[in-house]
């Protein structure tokens, strides 16, 4: 009789360990899972941050290139405009001067507007603020020629 109950002693303990040895395996896998599935997750968001951070190293080399034309296209633009030519036609045209040897004669050309037929009822009109004769001219641009003929 001792060595039947010995017997389901060691049977019980047996599947106990088989139980334990299950669970732990149960839990290694769930874990093992877990870990790939976060490995995956992170492989795939890196990929993604890697298109997009090339696709915005390219547009901002293209950006580079454009910033670079637009400046050697202000250079050149500065060197015109502060050569002794340039300036000295714009003062010549713009500012109507003249050397302390030359006759300076200003030609004024008559400039007909065309005349705008007058509504009947001009509500703009009424509301519009006036402008006075001095502050109409402030808003010209100054000509600046790209050469200067001598004489």
């Amino acid at each position: 009789m001792g060595k039947i109950k010995q017997d389901n002693l060691n049977n019980y303990e047996e599947k106990r360990r088989n139980r334990q040895a299950g669970f732990y395996y149960s839990f290694l896998t769930i874990v093992l899972v877990f870990c790939l599935i976060q490995i995956g997750y992170g492989a795939i968001l890196n990929v993604g941050k890697i298109v997009s951070y090339k696709s915005k190293g390219i547009t901002l080399e293209r950006v580079l290139e454009q910033t670079k034309l637009h400046n050697q296209d202000l250079k050149r633009q500065k060197k015109m405009v502060t050569s002794d030519n340039s300036l000295e036609g714009i003062a010549r045209n713009n500012l109507k001067m003249a050397e302390s040897d030359e006759v300076l004669i200003i030609i004024n050309k008559k400039v007909t507007k065309a005349k705008k037929k007058k509504k009947q009822f001009d509500f703009e009109q009424w509301f519009k603020p006036k402008q006075n004769a001095n502050q109409q001219g402030v808003n010209e641009i100054p000509y600046i020629p790209q050469t200067v003929d001598e004489e």
